[in-house]
Order: C-alpha cells, then structure tokens, then sequence
C-alpha cells in the first residue's frame, strides 16, 4: 500500500490517534516486557556480543564489495540454470517482475514475506497490471484484508486484536466466526488460502541471504506457506536487496545464530530453506521451475559507499530495534516508520523513500540507546538518526528556528548563563516561592502538564562554589566536576551533597568556571557545529592533565562526554585538542563511588525501601549496571527491583518538550511500576531523569520521594 509524505503537523494528529488506541497501547507494552526477558533467556549460553562483533567485521568487509559478490552469485546461479537480474529502483524491479508474469503468462500470483516487495510497493504495481496477488504469511494475508502495510518488520499484524482479524475473516468469508478462538481464526485461513497455493501461476519471495559462492538463497520463515511459494507455482521471482549478499554458507550461518534470537526470543525459526537453482517442475514443457532472482539497488550501492551511513546495510531485519523501543511501544510501527519500522526505518526512509517521507518521523527518536545496545550487527543507531536528520535539514535548506536559536545561544556560554540566571526571576509568577510549578499557562498546561517542574536555583551552583570547596593542602586527589545544566542551574544541592561526601575523603574538587552544556542537546536537534563548538570549549576548560578525574553526576554528559566527543572530531577530522585526555578522564558518580571512593558498607540497617531507575546513558551508554543498586544496600536501605527499571523514563531532554503526548505515556507506565514495588523512596543518577519522575510523582500527589544517589548517600555524613 503506497503511502503519503507526512508534515509534522498531520505526523502529530497521527500519533495522537495511535495513543488512542487502548488496545495498540497495551498489547504493544506487554510485548515490549515479554520480549526482552525473552531475549535475556534465549541468550543465556551464547556469546552474543563476540557474534555480534564478528558479523559487523564480516558485514563490514563485503559491503564496499556488493557489484564484486553480485558478479559471483551471478555467475553461479546461471549455472545451475536460475536467471539473474538487477534493478536500479523500485519501479525497474517492479517493471521486471510485472515483464517476467506476462512473458510466462501468469494470472495468479503468490507471495511469501518481504520487506523488499514493501519496499517498492510491488502488490500495487502487479495489482495495477491486472494480476491477482495473494499474500500467504497470515500476518501479511491479514494486513493485505486491511489494506495497511505491516506495522512490524517480523510481526507485520501485531497491532491487531483477535476481533479485529475476526471481523476481516467475517468479510472475507462471508460468515459468522468465533472470533475468541484464535486457532479456528487459523484454520479459517489456511482454507482460504490453501487453493490459493494450487491455482497459483507465480510464486514471490524475499530472501535472508545470497550467497555468493555458490548461487544459493537462504530463507528463514516461522511458518510454512514460504516453501509452498517457493515450490509449487511453475515460475519463483525472489526478490533481493544488495545487502542480503554474503560470500559463503558460514556468513550465513553466523548471522542465523542471532537472527531468530532477535527477531522472536526463539533459538530457531520453524524453517530455515536453502534454494539452489531451477529444480524440477511438472508443470513447465522443459520439467524445470522458471526461477528468476532480481536484485535490487534503490539507493544501497550509493549508500555502500558513504562513510558514515554504510553501516546501515549491515542491517539484517529482525526488527529488534522496535521491539525495545518504548516510543514503538506506544504508538506502533504504521506511525513509527514509512515502509521499514523502528530506528533503522527512520534511517533507510531517508535513502529508499526521500527526505519528504522521513523529516517528521526522524525527529521521534528520545535517544534511549536501547536499539543500540541489541542491534544484533552493532549498527550505532541513535547516533545514524540523528545524522540522518542533519542531512533531512541540509537536503530542506533551512535550519529549523529551534536550532538557529540553540546555535546563537548556546556557542555563547555568557549569554546562555545569562538566559538561565534571569530564568529565575521569570518563573516567579509561576512558582510562588515554592520548589515547583504545579500549573502551567493554559496554553501549555493542556501538553505540558503532565508532570510538575522543577523551578530555576535562585543562586546556581558555580557561585556557591568558591564557598562550598575551598583548597586543600594536600587532597587524596583531585578531579574536577561537570556539573552540567541541570545540576548547575536547577539541583545545585546534588553539588552540596557530592561535596558533603567527598571532603570526609579529603579530595579535592574543582569547578572550571568556563565549563558549558555538554552539547547533547544540540546533537539531539542535528545542530553538528554547536555540539562541535561546546565540545571545544568544554576540553580547554578543564585542562585535564591536572586532574585524576573529570567526575558528573549526570549520566548523559558522562556518556555525551565519553563517547560523542569522540564520534564529533572523528567525523570532523580530527583535533589539535588533547581529547584522549578529556575524555579518558570522565567517570559518572556511581563507578566513582563504587570503585575509586572508599565508601564502606554501613552497620546499619534501614527499615526504607528504595527503587532505583537506571539512566539509559548509564546502563547502556557507560554499561554501568552494578554499581548503583551495590551502592544502596551498601548504605543500608532495602532495595526494591520494580518492573522494567532499565526502561526510559520519557525525559530524553527536549524530547519531553517536542513530543509531550508520547513522553507522558513512557514516564506513566514507568511510576506505575515504581509505585507497585511498594518503594519509599526511588533513586536514580541523573537529574534529567530526576525531573521527569519527581515532577509525575508530584503532579501525581504520591509520598515517593525521588533523590539523586548522591544525596541517598550523603545522609550518613554528619
């Protein structure tokens, strides 16, 4: 089904629809738990990151290498009697296939699950050309019923109900049906499509894997209407993308080691189907099957040689990325992708399907990581979503005003602290005094008002500073603080704290007055020369060679800092700064505490319940884990796990701000898990975090109290 280009208007009143929807919403968040404590059980006895790791390299090394490998399946499939073609776009494969039907004078046409036929909308074309086309994976005959395009890469009807599929079976049959009854609904199709199978002329199919050296196709299915497609129609038309090339048998098979474990939290699919050559067909004069196998290009042999986006075509399909996404939890795949779904369709909508069809949904990414961290063939996701919108903005050529405003602000520390300072005075109507703005304008609060917000320092905590750490003669150590925005400017207490806990060790801590954001909001809105700009400003001001560490308390700068200044100056060419030195030195409070700072167990037992949430950038951009929750019942309290406690809480920073209506539903399931695990108090380690969830927590009027780990910590310091 061919769809239409979205602005971000009408992209809005589409996902205010999906959020709608109770039955997506629900069905789609137990999916989302289910899956991943499926995921960690069927990875138990494999090495997935060592997999993972030698199949990006083996992806890697044959991606600049796709007209060579294309030459050698070629070469092999001819010989075995299978007839090659290659198409530079979606209307040349398309036009193919429609040529090969009439040449072999085929009426009815069968299809088994691909993205590539989505990819070029080929029903519609063949439908066009007078063909009739049946699709035979049940999730796919379903969709088609519905005339929508599948809503998952794997799972393509998994946002309809049992009464859903029951009421399109009714039409399509003609009859009442037991629509609780999902497996008479089963039956109900393989009766409807089972003469499908035997009248069919042609059969369509996509592939998994071409492998080169031998001419071979590999397909991997759960259900077994593929290899009827493959086999029992007179003419097979398998259509394949340049990417699914791989030299040999052994590729493939690394790549089936993770594939189903990814896709489903299965070990195996129920078929896995090798496919060499014309075999022999009844049904044709010479007693061979007419098989044709037209490759793709639309973009991917341009793509191939781009070096910061090539990686994308290591992509394998499994549809893990929105499998974890908790924005695809909420409003489902039709609304989070053009025709490819999750993180890697807001990347490839650019290149398959243009700018026009990728600028709205390209900027519904909350940069969680988790697409990241399951990426099976370890594509760097959030960072290729953000470097897609960047060039969405170069190919529109205009800034958007956020970030013409974010650039003149912001490259000036001056003026920005300046803007956050007379914040202060701003709010005053709002907040009356008190440490939050409970209401909002009416204009506002109709979004925005889903959570309370924290009200602006009245003196931030670079001015307190001078005070607050004076010099030691001879300090333990000495590092150096980030305090970042938030820290700065709103919870200058989380400084007051840290310094509470760290002068009883004798260390040393310095504040570099010329210190600014991080820069991760600038790289979130695309804005590569701010984030550039702040990079530079931030490593001349902390002279790290004089400090053993450079510490945060924000888990975003401390991921920010570590890695994306690495990824900024790689892609920028380099830098005469020393940034090895910068960012070798920063270490978040958790692991400072835990493995540099001699915090000992307490004696005392407390009879408080903590809950903890763990920052995305912290578990899954620094991979610290551990560290946090020892460092609670080190403390003494009693630590509490709550559901899905490594799931986004909904901040992503201006995320929060541009996409309200998704925000409020992740940060909504979050505190109702925290609220379940019957928790006094909950911790985290990052004041974006901190906002989102005191400001629910408040605006829900509950008596959790939210602290940073900081201040949990700092209370057993007289």
């Amino acid at each position: 089904m061919i769809k239409t280009a979205r602005d971000m208007k009408s992209y809005k009143k589409q996902l205010h629809q999906a959020l709608g929807d109770s039955f997506l919403r629900s069905a789609l968040d137990k999916f989302n738990t289910v899956y991943r404590e499926n995921r960690s059980n069927v990875y138990k006895d494999i090495d997935f990151n060592g997999i993972r790791d030698a199949i990006a390299q083996n992806k890697d090394s044959l991606i600049p290498c796709f007209e060579a490998l294309f030459e050698e399946f070629k070469l092999n499939a001819e010989k075995a009697g299978t007839i090659i073609h290659r198409a530079r776009d979606a209307q040349e494969a398309n036009e193919i296939i429609a040529h090969i039907a009439r040449e072999n004078k085929v009426k009815k046409i069968i299809k088994s699950k691909s993205m590539t036929a989505e990819e070029t909308f080929l029903n519609d074309h063949l439908e066009k050309q007078g063909f009739e086309v049946t699709e035979t994976d049940l999730g796919e005959w379903i969709i088609q019923l519905k005339h929508e395009g599948p809503s998952h890469m794997v799972m393509p009807a998994i946002h309809l109900s049992r009464y859903q599929v029951g009421e399109l079976f009714e039409k399509e049959t003609r009859q009442r049906l037991d629509t609780e009854n999902i497996d008479k609904l089963v039956k109900v199709a393989r009766l409807q499509l089972r003469p499908k199978f035997l009248e069919a002329d042609m059969g369509i199919s996509g592939v998994n894997f071409a492998i080169a050296d031998s001419g071979t196709l590999g397909l991997v299915t759960n259900e077994g209407n593929m290899r009827l497609v493959t086999t029992l129609p007179r003419v097979h038309v398998a259509l394949v993308g340049f990417d699914k090339l791989v030299s040999d048998l052994k590729s493939a098979l690394r790549i089936l080691k993770l594939l189903p474990r990814n896709a489903t939290g299965q070990a195996i699919t129920s078929y896995v189907t090798w496919i060499k050559g014309a075999n022999q067909c009844l049904n044709t004069e010479s007693k061979k099957k007419i098989m044709h196998v037209v490759f793709l290009d639309n973009g991917r042999l341009a793509l191939s040689k781009d070096p910061v986006f090539s990686t994308s075509l290591r992509c394998i399909r499994c549809g893990a990325c929105a499998n974890v996404c908790p924005i695809y939890s909420k409003v489902g795949g039709h609304k989070y992708g053009h025709v490819y779904i999750g993180a890697i369709g807001l990347i490839l909508t650019l290149f398959y399907h243009g700018k026009d069809n990728d600028k709205a949904i390209v900027r519904n990414c909350i940069n969680c990581q988790a697409c990241k961290e399951v990426c099976p063939v370890d594509i760097d996701l959030p960072h290729l979503i953000k470097k897609t919108y960047a060039r969405v903005i170069k190919e529109e050529g205009k800034t958007p005003v956020k970030n013409f405003l974010m650039s003149k602000v912001m490259k000036n520390r001056k003026v920005f602290h300046f803007i956050l300072r007379k914040a202060y005075l701003a709010q005053q109507p709002l907040t009356r005094g008190k440490p939050m703005i409970r209401h909002l304008p009416s204009f506002l609060e109709r979004d925005h008002g889903f959570r309370s917000l924290p009200a602006i320092a009245k003196t931030p905590l670079r001015d307190l500073w001078p005070v607050l750490s004076p010099k030691l003669e001879h300090p333990s150590l000495k590092i150096a603080l980030f305090a970042g925005c938030a820290m700065d400017f709103i919870y200058p207490g989380h400084g007051k704290a840290l310094l509470k806990l760290l002068q009883k060790a004798n260390i040393q801590v310095d504040f570099p007055l010329d210190q600014t954001c991080c820069g991760l909001p600038a790289m979130m809105a695309a804005e590569e020369n701010t984030a550039k700009e702040l990079a530079v400003q931030n490593i001349k001001a902390f002279g790290a060679e004089q400090y053993d560490y450079i510490l945060t308390l924000c888990a975003s700068c401390a991921s920010h800092l570590t890695h994306n200044y690495q990824k900024i100056f790689r892609e920028a060419g380099g830098s005469s700064l020393d940034l090895n030195g910068f960012t070798n030195k920063i270490i978040d409070f958790s692991s400072f505490m835990e493995k540099v700072y001699p915090f000992s167990e307490t004696r005392q037992n407390i009879n408080t319940k903590v809950a903890y949430h763990a920052p995305c950038h912290l578990c899954r951009g620094l991979h610290v884990t551990d560290e946090p929750r020892a460092l609670i019942q080190k403390a003494g309290y009693v630590y509490v796990p709550s559901k899905d406690e490594d799931v986004c809480c909904g901040f992503g920073g201006s995320y929060s701000v541009d996409f309200p209506e998704i925000s409020s539903e992740i940060l909504k399931k979050k505190l109702d898990n925290v609220e379940a695990s019957g928790a006094d108090i909950l911790v985290t380690d990052c004041p974006g975090c901190i906002m989102q969830l005191s400001g629910g927590l408040d605006k829900r009027e509950s008596p959790i109290k939210v602290l940073h780990l900081v201040e949990l910590l700092a209370k057993f310091v007289p």
